[in-house]
């Protein structure tokens, strides 16, 4: 079995999934004018305990990332493009309303900066907003070379360094609280006009 180095990590490049019945359904890669996007429909279910903790108030985070790295026979792939979004699912018990905000950029205490919000009503719509992914820019068109092979590393994961510091001493080395979702996709070049 081949690896791919990710972030400094070797990781398997096929579909690799760390909670039950977890997978990329499926993975769509599309050209355009401006660069190049992904859309994806994930599925999985939350684990049992980062569920229970989200009914108690306590917000989870998420973290999807796209790699796009240009084939190379000589030596390792090149990466040539890299984005990330960041997401926080968080139910209001008083309300019985979910809360999911989406960012470029990690959110911190100090606010959540320029966010998508949206609420919704119930725990499923929720988490199906989560699992679509639509037309998500990850690469410009400038990086994306036409004659080229590509290979696009998806990966989408709970993100337990954002966690309360008791969650995350508690969470370590606890199967309960995997989830980990990832592909890997070839896009071929473009064909000669």
């Amino acid at each position: 079995m081949s690896l791919c180095l990710w972030g400094g990590l070797l990781a398997p490049p096929a579909t690799a999934a760390q909670a039950a019945n977890a997978e990329v359904g499926e993975l769509r890669l599309e050209r355009a004018e401006d660069g190049l996007y992904l859309g994806a429909n994930l599925q999985f279910d939350l684990p049992d305990l980062a569920e229970d903790a989200l009914y108690k108030g306590i917000p989870m985070f998420f973290v999807a990332d796209a790699q796009v790295l240009r084939d190379r026979w000589y030596w390792s792939d090149r990466l040539v493009a890299e984005t990330t979004r960041y997401f926080r699912l968080s139910y209001q018990p008083l309300t019985r309303r979910w809360r999911l905000n989406i960012s470029a950029v990690p959110f911190t205490n100090s606010g959540l900066g320029v966010v998508l919000g949206q609420n919704f009503d119930s725990y499923d719509e929720a988490m199906a907003s989560i699992q679509r992914f639509s037309r998500w820019k990850i690469a410009e068109r400038d990086v994306i070379e036409a004659d080229a092979v590509h290979t696009v590393n998806f990966r989408f994961r709970l993100d337990m360094s954002q966690l309360p510091r008791p969650f995350q001493i508690g969470a370590v080395g606890r199967s309960g609280w995997n989830l980990l979702v990832s592909r890997s996709q070839r896009l071929g070049a473009e064909p000669a006009r």
